[in-house]
């Protein structure tokens, strides 16, 4: 008698990702995604926009496709020097104006001499000055025959890719360089919000009893301080810049959408029958917490964290408006948009736009993703 072999059903984990290849807009959502975290690898390892400070432009360079405009432009020609004005007859010091150029006139013509008295340094600056000369022309040689620009050397470009800032930085390479910081403080923080949020609602919903009013009453004070309050006091204990601060002051106060949700579902799905049957066989509390309820619940935290993400990035703006930002020196999304409302108002758009598309990006391939990944996981959903 031979035995059959019987194929093993799939996982939960395996279905869901069967049912997302087969959504087109999911896919292309994850290619977006993981296009942004290839970006945020890259520039954390210097691999790429490593010269981001350069001022390769000049100051609000515009776009190549708009042109260079004549106040951006550093090449045009020098204006012609300004006409001597002429002398007012009735002036009454004009005699002794008169007398003071006539003395004046030599010492500008490099005379050793002034008022009588000998310039003691006339030869040494002289000396000085013609080493100066000799070395900027040197270095302006070198430049052109390496094909690099030094800050005193070639002239820096009129118009760039996208335009340039104030500093004449490339707005790419900054979108770029700012997003490793938008996109680290989004995900770390809902990340951390939504573990907090998750573990806090599983312990209070699947125990109940003493535990669950623990943390509701742990709830209620978060949710009774306003959140601006609750941010600007967990500021002011951390006490300093950065991107690790933003972090903890976001996961440690975002917490408390994430925990009303889930301590709901798992009051709801511990008393299934999925869960009396593991409880039959033996299966731990842990086991039953995150083993077999949370697969059951996690569309809601995806839900949760997609909608973190956004507020998040959008709240990295707020902190560094209010000066708990990113410090100076560190660029990211939020202070290039808050760059750009002072740039706007000179009809300076292109960095608040290259900013904004970054964003607006990055966040709707995000939501399309979680909320894909949320109907492959939902067991409820064909």
């Amino acid at each position: 008698m031979t035995a059959v072999a019987h194929a093993g059903s799939p996982g939960l984990w395996l279905l869901a990702w069967r049912r997302l290849r087969a959504d087109r807009v999911a896919m292309v959502s994850l290619a977006v995604v993981a296009a942004f975290l290839l970006m945020l690898v890259l520039s954390a390892s210097g691999l790429i926009v490593a010269d981001w400070e350069a001022e390769v432009g000049v100051n609000y360079a515009p776009p190549g496709f708009v042109g260079a405009t004549p106040a951006s432009s550093e090449t045009a020609a020098p204006a012609a020097p300004a006409q001597a004005l002429p002398e007012n007859p009735f002036d009454p010091l004009a005699d002794d104006i008169r007398a003071l150029r006539a003395q004046l006139a030599p010492a500008a013509a490099g005379a050793v001499e002034m008022y009588g008295v000998a310039d003691p340094l006339a030869d040494d600056m002289a000396q000085l000055r013609g080493a100066t000369a000799t070395a900027g022309a040197d270095s302006l040689a070198t430049a052109a025959g390496s094909g690099t620009a030094t800050h005193a050397g070639a002239g820096r470009r009129p118009t760039l890719p996208f335009g340039g800032d104030k500093w004449g930085h490339d707005v790419i390479k900054k979108t770029i360089k700012g997003g490793e910081t938008s996109i680290v403080v989004g995900l770390v923080a809902a990340l951390l919000a939504v573990s907090l949020g998750t573990l806090f609602g599983a312990l209070s919903g699947y125990w109940g009893g003493v535990v669950d009013d623990c943390f509701n009453w742990f709830y209620s004070i978060f949710t009774a301080i306003p959140s601006v309050l609750m941010i600007l006091a967990v500021a002011a204990v951390l006490q300093q810049k950065g991107v690790l601060t933003i972090v903890l002051i976001l996961g440690l106060t975002g917490w408390t959408g994430p925990y009303r949700l889930i301590r709901a579902e798992y009051i709801k799905h511990k008393s299934r029958e999925y869960v009396l049957a593991a409880d039959a066989i033996g299966a731990s509390h842990w086991s039953k917490m995150f083993g077999h309820i949370f697969p059951n619940v996690s569309h809601v935290a995806l839900v949760q964290m997609s909608i973190l993400v956004v507020g998040f990035i959008k709240a990295e703006v707020i902190l560094s408006f209010l000066g708990f930002g990113v410090p100076v020196g560190v660029v990211s999304w939020g202070s290039m948009l808050n760059e750009a409302q002072n740039e706007l108002i000179l009809g300076r758009w292109w960095q608040l736009t290259a900013a904004a598309i970054a964003m607006a990006l990055l966040v709707t391939a995000f939501s399309l993703f979680t909320d894909a990944l949320r109907d492959a996981l939902d067991p409820k959903v064909k």
